[in-house]
């Protein structure tokens, strides 16, 4: 068993685990990755305040977010294709964030379906709903998630048209792997997730085939898939999705001040300030840049959390400390699913956990409400003087 002891030693193992495909459909951005890299680069930019003479005993990382008790700031972000990463990589990870006490969040566009998460696991989790222009589906796909016990939904806003990721084009991205002889090389040396894949569940998109008339494997699941994001998705839409869910519902992929006043109107009770990891609009703002101007422009009034470049518990301890309430992890947990499986997450959220509390401790912090500004020496500039 290798000694791990950052996020990015679980990197190094993915890397040799998963197939090409992939590990660059998780590890890459769209266009020309500018985007992508500032999520995290841009971190590495705010400073922590050492702090001496203070007792640090007694600390505690547990906090609440949308009002569920949770271990550490922290939930599992939906990821597309996660049970393509790990053999049923969406209960594996469900299985790691309920014991170790966080959110989990399931994407529509997971491989293993709402009711085998929830056949799976024994406290509500989360579920991510991207619409869709059938709306008889969509309407179908909430009741799913409410027959599941979801707790909240999760609704994301920046993908009613799909941004260009090179890479995906260029590995013929599909669920399962097309068997071109490229891929058939590469999988080749994949034996450890070959092995695995064999016993798995689902190997296509398990909330999708069978749910939807005409689509019955990944051949019409994907010419589906590429017409259905619904182009015209504004305001009205989101709220009728709300009143028709009748739950929490927290509003992912917020950059924008304005738009995060647009969500107070709709009755968000929370919103995720997320550029969708860079997959989206290359060129955006980077998440942690936009917190300031977003917290600025709603203050109290709504949950603010943040996703998109969190990789260390210090990148967290600044997020909460800028006023977040949360963060959301996704890389960081399928970097883990894919090296080790279930285990790696839980190794995961272990790090996370681990970094944030002793960071927090020498701040001279011993709970995460007592995190503020004052921890952080932030540039002057730092959210950026645009024109």
């Amino acid at each position: 068993m290798p000694v791990i002891t950052c996020i990015e030693d679980l990197k190094r193992i993915y890397k040799r685990r998963a197939p090409r495909m992939f590990y660059d459909y998780a590890e890459s951005g769209s266009w020309t990755e500018q985007t992508f890299r500032e999520n995290v680069s841009d971190f590495d930019q705010i400073r922590l305040r050492q702090r001496v003479a203070v007792d640090m005993s007694g600390r505690s990382t547990a906090t609440q977010m949308i009002g569920q008790d949770v271990a550490m700031p922290v939930a599992l972000a939906p990821v597309g294709l996660t049970g393509m990463q790990c053999a049923d990589g969406e209960i594996k990870a469900a299985r790691a964030a309920e014991k170790f006490g966080v959110p989990f969040t399931l994407s529509t566009m997971s491989i293993n379906s709402i009711e085998d998460v929830a056949e799976a696991t024994t406290k509500p989790f989360w579920f991510q709903l991207y619409t869709m222009k059938d709306t008889d589906f969509v309407s179908r796909l909430i009741q799913r998630a409410k027959d599941a016990k979801c707790s909240a939904l999760v609704i994301t806003l920046d993908l009613q048209i799909l941004g260009q990721r090179h890479k995906d084009l260029k590995n013929g991205l599909s669920a399962p792997p097309k068997l071109t002889p490229s891929t058939v090389a590469n999988l080749a040396t994949k034996w450890r997730w070959g092995l695995g894949m064999l016993g798995a569940k689902r190997r296509h998109f398990g909330n999708i085939v069978g749910h939807v008339e005409g689509v019955s494997d990944a051949a019409n699941l994907g010419a589906w898939t590429a017409e259905q994001f619904d182009p015209t998705l504004d305001w009205g839409k989101i709220a009728k999705i709300k009143e028709e869910w009748g739950g929490p519902v927290i509003l992912k992929g917020i950059l924008d001040a304005e738009d995060a006043k647009m969500a107070l109107q709709v009755g968000a009770d929370a919103i995720i300030v997320s550029n969708h990891g860079g997959r989206q609009l290359d060129g955006a703002i980077s998440s942690i840049k936009a917190l300031p101007s977003i917290l600025d422009a709603v203050g109290d009034q709504v949950e603010v959390h943040l996703d998109s470049g969190i990789r260390s518990g210090q990148d967290i301890l600044k997020a909460v400390a800028m006023g977040a309430k949360g963060t959301f992890i996704g890389r960081a947990f399928v970097y883990g699913l894919g090296a080790m499986g279930e285990q790696g997450v839980t190794t995961a959220l272990n790090v996370l956990h681990k970094e944030l509390d002793i960071s927090m401790a020498l701040c001279g912090r011993r709970r995460i409400d007592e995190l503020d500004r004052s921890v952080l020496l932030v540039p002057e500039d730092f959210g950026g003087r645009w024109q």
